[in-house]
């Protein structure tokens, strides 16, 4: 052992750790504090608008998992009336492929992403839990139109932002070659 770099190590931890500490934090606290997610997320909900449908079980047809179920009766005017719309989520991929199928725009992924249940059958959602409400908001996934409504994507850290702002400084390791440099240089042969 040289006696000249002894304590290195730690000088060199010990200065990191007080860089970070002087730092402003970059965590969020998760169940008081939520991130705005992404405007295209594939969240972990289908929302159905009922207006639009018109119960022709494109989107049943196209489910990879067989997940939605559709029950419809002749209405009025020789027009279908859905009486049930009931989607297996504990099944459920979130492809999107139903809502990309959806030829009236009446099927929707959700921005929800906590949809956890201690019970399989909890999570076979009907026509009054897939409805839209406060709670349950499209996302702009496979429907662009909707993109300029939501809101921006909230992130951990803003790489674009002034430090005062609480914007980070991207940095990169530098990395040291140790030993002998190569004859040639890389990606380069005889």
């Amino acid at each position: 052992m040289k006696s000249n770099t002894f304590g290195l190590g730690i000088l060199k931890g010990l200065g990191v750790t007080m860089k970070n500490f002087m730092r402003p934090p970059i965590t969020v606290q998760y169940p008081e504090e939520k991130l705005v997610t992404s405007k295209r997320i594939r969240g972990n909900e289908v929302l159905w608008y009922a207006a639009k449908c018109t119960g022709c079980a494109t989107c049943a047809k196209a489910c990879p998992q067989g997940n939605i179920e559709i029950v419809t009766s002749p209405g009025p005017e020789n027009r279908r009336t859905v009486e049930k719309f009931e989607v297996d989520t504990g099944r459920c991929i979130f492809c999107g492929l139903c809502v990309e199928a959806c030829p009236y725009d009446a099927l929707f992924l959700g921005r929800a992403y906590e949809k956890a249940r201690f019970r399989r059958r909890e999570l076979v959602t009907g026509i009054d839990s897939i409805q839209f409400s406060e709670e349950r908001q499209p996302s702009a996934f496979a429907r662009p139109a909707l993109e300029s409504g939501l809101p921006k994507q909230t992130l951990l850290v803003y790489w674009d932002r002034p430090r005062r702002e609480g914007g980070q400084k991207l940095a990169w390791l530098p990395f040291k070659r140790r030993g002998k440099k190569p004859k040639f240089p890389i990606g380069r042969s005889k």
